[in-house]
């Protein structure tokens, strides 16, 4: 067994975030009736701040149903429980979610932006 420097780890980001890891439990048509608005509130909290990432998670196989995933920063599982219960298709009873605390440690992103064309690209 392995055991993990605490020197290195002590360097590491150490970032607090919460996943939503929602489901669905109606019918696609009923979730697709609301699915405008589940989107507004998204753009809503990515322009609060609150949301980091999020979207739609394929599974590898066909059987299972397709789960999604909603980065948030908050300050507790309550608040990250009251931001779930805010949007639309959960306070309907349309999906169905978990919480998870995510310390985010390692990982990077690059931003290119072009001024030539006024362009911009995350890898």
């Amino acid at each position: 067994m392995s055991v993990i420097n605490t020197h290195h780890t002590n360097e590491m980001l150490r970032k607090d975030l919460y996943v939503i890891f929602t489901r669905p439990v109606a019918p696609r048509e009923k979730i697709m009736e609301l699915l405008p608005k589940h989107l507004e509130r998204q753009v809503e909290l990515e322009k609060q701040g609150i949301l980091f990432a999020a979207g739609p998670m394929e599974p590898q196989e066909n059987d299972k149903p397709r789960t999604g995933m909603i980065i948030i920063r908050a300050d507790s599982f309550e608040d990250a429980h009251a931001i779930a219960m805010e949007d639309p298709l959960h306070a309907a009873g349309l999906r169905e979610f978990d919480i998870w605390n995510w310390s985010m440690n390692e990982g990077s992103f690059t931003v290119t932006i072009s001024y030539s064309n006024q362009s911009a690209a995350i890898k």
